[in-house]
C-alpha cells in the first residue's frame, strides 16, 4: 500500500482524472471513491483528496442546497439526523443529481413511509432530537416538511 509522506496527498495521487470526473457525475460518495482507489491502485486516500479535486476541477458541489426542503438553521448537534439526510438526498434527486442505487431505494422507502403514515418532517432546535415526524396538515403541509404557521 502506498503511503502518504507528510502533508496532503499530491494531485498526482489521482491516476485517471477522467475516471474520477465520471465518478462525480455518477454521484459516487467520497467513501466509495476511497475504497475503489485502494482496490484498483492500492492507494489510500481521504475525503479531502476528492473534495480538493472537485474544487480544482470546478465540479459542482455534492450537497445541493434546497432551502425549500431544509429552510431551518440546523444546529450542529442535529446535522446528521436521518430525516435531514433524507431531505438532502431528496434535494439532490430534485436537482437531477445521480443517486447511488442504495440511496434511491432508501429514499423511496422513506418517502413511501411518510406518505403512508401521513407525516412530514418538523425541526425544533430546542429539542434533543431536533428533527421529528408530525402529522401532515391537509392543505397546509404540501411537501415533505411542516410548513410554518402564517405570521
Amino acid at each position: 500500500m502506498r503511503e502518504r509522506r507528510g502533508g496532503p496527498l499530491a494531485a498526482s495521487t489521482i491516476q485517471d482524472e477522467d475516471e474520477v470526473i465520471r465518478w462525480f457525475s455518477e454521484g459516487r460518495t467520497y467513501a466509495w471513491m476511497s475504497e475503489e482507489y485502494e482496490r484498483q491502485y492500492d492507494i489510500t486516500t481521504a475525503a479531502s483528496v476528492w473534495a480538493d479535486f472537485r474544487r480544482r476541477k470546478g465540479l459542482s458541489r455534492r450537497v445541493v442546497p434546497d432551502t425549500g426542503l431544509v429552510p431551518w438553521h440546523v444546529e450542529e448537534v442535529h446535522r446528521w439526523a436521518f430525516g435531514l439526510a433524507m431531505l438532502r438526498m431528496e434535494a439532490r434527486r430534485r436537482a437531477g443529481a445521480a443517486l447511488a442505487p442504495g440511496d434511491t431505494v432508501r429514499l423511496t422507502g422513506w418517502r413511501r413511509e411518510l406518505a403512508w403514515r401521513g407525516l412530514v418532517v418538523h425541526y425544533d432546535a430546542d429539542t434533543e432530537q431536533g428533527l421529528c415526524y408530525v402529522p401532515r396538515r391537509p392543505g397546509v403541509d404540501l411537501d415533505l416538511i411542516r410548513e410554518p404557521y402564517p405570521a
